[in-house]
């Protein structure tokens, strides 16, 4: 077992300074609460606007592009049906896969400030750690 070197400063002093070093500490943790948070809420706008997107692709394929493409398949041989039940299904398929990707997006695992909360379980082991020392 080491001794240690009697600190010249007294209880009072360095109880102060573990108060003001937790303080700081707390005040930088809520800082970068924020900050992602603030940076997880804008990745949650840019899903909307993927939803949003989905949603005005979907509307103007199926009304604008679908009729050529049938009519395309028609030229080529396929029945009008067939054609019609191709294209939908294509476009269909498409406009699902961004609904899944901005609904991924908004989940709200992706949305926690996950950093900081690694950042504070970080320092509580440090701390435990300083303590046991």
């Amino acid at each position: 077992m080491t001794e240690r070197a009697a600190d010249p400063r007294g209880s009072a002093s360095l109880i102060g300074d573990i108060v003001t070093h937790l303080s700081n500490l707390l005040q930088s943790e809520i800082a970068l609460a924020k900050s992602e948070i603030s940076e997880n809420l804008g990745r949650a706008g840019v899903a909307v606007g993927l939803l949003i997107g989905a949603m005005i692709i979907a509307l103007t394929a199926l009304n604008v592009l679908a009729a050529a493409v049938v009519t395309g398949l028609t030229a080529l041989g396929i029945a009008p049906g067939w054609a019609s039940l191709i294209v939908g299904v294509a476009l269909s398929l498409i406009a699902y896969l961004l609904l899944r990707k901005g609904l991924n997006d908004l989940k709200l695992s992706s949305l926690a400030p996950s950093k900081t909360v690694e950042n504070v379980r970080r320092d509580v082991a440090t701390m435990k750690e300083k303590l046991h020392d």
